[in-house]
């Protein structure tokens, strides 16, 4: 993909915002590209993108198109990775293939079986456009905070003429959770800022549950983006220190201080000032249980219905108990797992 320049987002403001793209939004929309380019991080390979069947140059030409739903596509590599480690901290993929049901199917680049989850993106780098009037009382370029599927991001930008710079592929595989982040104005898959900066070893994998909370409290968009990545790097750790964060970042010392102690305010994150760690109130991201994370549905395969149910029917003339030799419970519930049973539609 290629970059996106200013002037073409300009053009798009125009198109989805045409009566709120005045004087003061366009100097606006210029200084938060000027930003988001000057801490442009280092990344893993261009990509390249299709919606509903069709490629598309970049994210922005899917927004100036009404026609474009946005419920199912692809998001590939449309390059080599810089360098073997540009994956660490990262799930390797070729495609990742995402459907009108808020699912997708991640295939990897070792030609294995796809790996299928749910898969939701959170936007937190954006410009929203607003008039002068609309900016009394408002903070100039916020999106609310928000977490769904492709489809509804997609429309909640145009909808608000929000121009998102950057945002994050979620996909949630049974009890992890793959994250991927996306420039979206240099059309690139961005490298973890963990990676050659961090021990591996320093890492800890969550559950896709505690994933979903902390992805939940990201959306909300209270934080700060340098305070979000830091949460996001603390909850997969032990504890770090601010010295290790601001390695991590790349940035003063001072205002990765400043971010952490506004979660320490916020009761997401606990200080030790014995040794100086920073620790993740794991607690804080379960979720209630009106909120548990997406769990991607079984898919039913009709052709293998009538195979599978001879298979089964021969299994159960054969079920006896190894003890006594009398007949065991039958039925696929027995005899298949349930992931099995779910994709042959006999769960």
């Amino acid at each position: 993909m290629p970059t996106v320049s200013l002037v073409e987002l300009q053009a798009l403001a125009q198109r989805l915002a045409p009566g709120r793209f005045d004087e003061p939004a366009a100097r606006g929309l210029g200084q938060a590209y000027e930003e988001f380019v000057a801490r442009r991080r280092r990344a893993v390979a261009p990509i390249g993108l299709e919606v509903d069947g069709r490629p598309y140059p970049s994210l922005y030409a899917v927004l100036a198109d009404p026609t474009a739903k946005s419920a199912e596509g692809v998001l590939r590599l449309a390059g080599p990775a810089a360098s073997p480690t540009a994956w660490e901290f990262l799930t390797p993929f070729e495609r990742i293939e995402f459907h009108a049901d808020g699912t997708a199917d991640l295939h990897g680049p070792d030609g294995a079986p796809p790996r299928h989850g749910v898969a939701r993106v959170l936007l937190r780098e954006h410009f929203v456009v607003r008039s002068r009037a609309e900016e009394t009382g408002a903070q100039a370029g916020r999106l609310p905070g928000f977490v769904g599927t492709v489809e509804q991001g997609v429309g909640i930008c145009r909808a608000l003429g929000a121009l998102p710079f950057g945002f994050a592929f979620l996909l949630y595989l049974g009890e992890e959770r793959a994250r991927f982040e996306i420039d979206v104005v240099h059309g690139e898959l961005l490298m973890d800022p963990r990676a050659g900066r961090l021990a591996a070893a320093k890492r800890v994998r969550r559950t896709a549950r505690i994933a979903w909370g902390l992805d939940r409290t990201l959306g909300r968009g209270h934080l700060s983006l340098l305070a979000g990545r830091a949460l996001e790097v603390l909850t997969e750790s032990n504890g770090l220190t601010s010295i290790d964060l601001a390695h991590v970042f790349g940035g003063a010392r001072e205002l990765v201080d400043s971010a952490l102690q506004a979660l320490v305010q916020q009761r997401l994150v606990t200080f030790d000032p014995r040794t100086g760690i920073y620790r993740a109130r794991i607690e804080a991201f379960l979720p209630p249980r009106d909120a548990e994370p997406p769990v991607a549905p079984a898919r039913v395969r009709p052709e293998l219905r009538s195979s599978v149910q001879e298979l089964l029917a021969a299994a159960e003339a054969k079920a006896l108990c190894p003890l006594c030799g009398q007949r065991a419970a039958t039925g696929p519930s027995y005899l298949l797992c349930d992931e099995c049973a779910g994709q042959v539609g006999l769960g």
